[in-house]
């Protein structure tokens, strides 16, 4: 029987990091910073403890030289997990990731596998900038031969990675940074959340939000609000963009016939948009109302704190859409006009 306890997201991910290296001796964790007393928000140290830096080995900025000895390690039987601090940094190994990691095994006919995790986190808030705040998720998921997750809580953390551990197929974890002090409840022992497998948050009859990572979290704050007023929303977490939950998507749609999508990335090209399309491609005939996103307007990220406040998205913005889609007749704006606690919390550096 699992005991359980609560630990916040980046014990979470300790945990299943020690775990998984525990259980594999092929596991080994590569990064700049790894073995710091930072420990990259505190989720690799215990592992550098336990471990030491035969494992848990530091790494100089250089992220494609970094990929490319994750993949030559991969394809030759280790189990590498790449972690860098910020998820834009992967622009810098796109050739090792898309022309390498996510193609081994279909152009050596299956004789090779590539199991390569890549930990690469959201840097939002105090004044990160255009270059080190973006959800990139959409990019990756756009590649076929990787998958790409998105805990948004410590017990999901926890389950993906460690079956991300076990996978033979690249593996891409974009974790948000105003998620590593939240808390969930989470099982001692290891357990396996499924890739592709999304979550039922909340139920409710009025209308369906599908939120990914940190906006799972916003939508949960906003079916509370919304909850006063007697509306009743149900949220569902894809967990992962690839593969993507759509049978659990589509079965909520079919009861509520309404759907607000909110993702952390970009409006255009983007998460919502594709879940808008499949949704549209099949339940067309459902719908009561069109299907309305919550998500980043298409520019780059702000550094000036003003600025970033009515950038980013958040509970208005969700509360704002589901009244639209509800025929409430409020047409509000479509950005929190205040950032969550965790921001003001935040102390830095990263």
């Amino acid at each position: 029987m699992n005991k359980k306890r609560t630990l916040t997201y980046r014990e979470a991910i300790s945990e299943a990091l020690v775990q998984g290296m525990e259980a594999d001796s092929n596991v080994f964790i590569m990064g700049c910073g790894v073995d710091d007393e930072g420990g990259i928000f505190g989720t690799t140290q215990d592992a550098f403890k336990r471990f030491g830096g035969a494992r848990v080995m530091d790494a100089p900025l250089a992220e494609n030289a970094i990929a490319g000895i994750g993949v030559g390690a991969a394809v030759t039987g280790m189990r590498p997990v790449i972690v860098h601090a910020r998820n834009d940094f992967l622009l810098l190994a796109m050739d090792q990731i898309v022309n390498h990691a996510s193609k081994w095994n279909f152009m050596s006919g299956g004789k090779l596998d590539c199991p390569l995790v890549i930990r690469a986190i959201v840097g939002r808030g105090w004044g990160q900038g255009a270059q080190h705040s973006q959800s990139l998720q959409a990019l990756f998921s756009h590649i076929p031969g990787i998958k790409v997750m998105l805990p948004a809580t410590a017990y999901d953390a926890k389950g993906l990675l460690l079956s991300s551990l076990r996978d033979n197929q690249t593996v891409i974890s974009i974790e948000h940074r105003l998620l590593y002090e939240t808390k969930d409840s989470v099982p001692v022992e290891p357990y396996f959340v499924p890739f592709g497998k999304g979550t039922l948050k909340r139920k409710g009859a009025d209308l369906t939000i599908v939120a990914f990572s940190f906006m799972v979290k916003e939508a949960m704050d906003a079916a509370h609000r919304l909850a006063e007023e007697g509306i009743e929303v149900e949220i569902i977490d894809p967990r992962c963009s690839s593969p993507l939950d759509m049978d659990l998507i589509l079965e909520s749609v079919q009861k509520t016939c309404r759907l607000l999508v909110a993702d952390t990335g970009w409006s255009s090209y983007g998460i919502s948009a594709e879940v808008c399309t499949r949704v549209y491609g099949q339940l067309f005939d459902r719908l009561k109302a069109p299907i309305r996103r919550v998500a980043l307007p298409d520019v780059p990220t702000p550094c000036a704190s003003n600025l970033e406040k009515e950038y980013y998205p958040g509970v208005d913005a969700l509360v704002d859409a589901c009244h639209i889609l509800l025929d409430n007749g409020r047409e509000g704006n479509t950005t929190e006009k205040l950032l969550p606690a965790e921001h003001a919390r935040f102390q830095g550096p990263f």
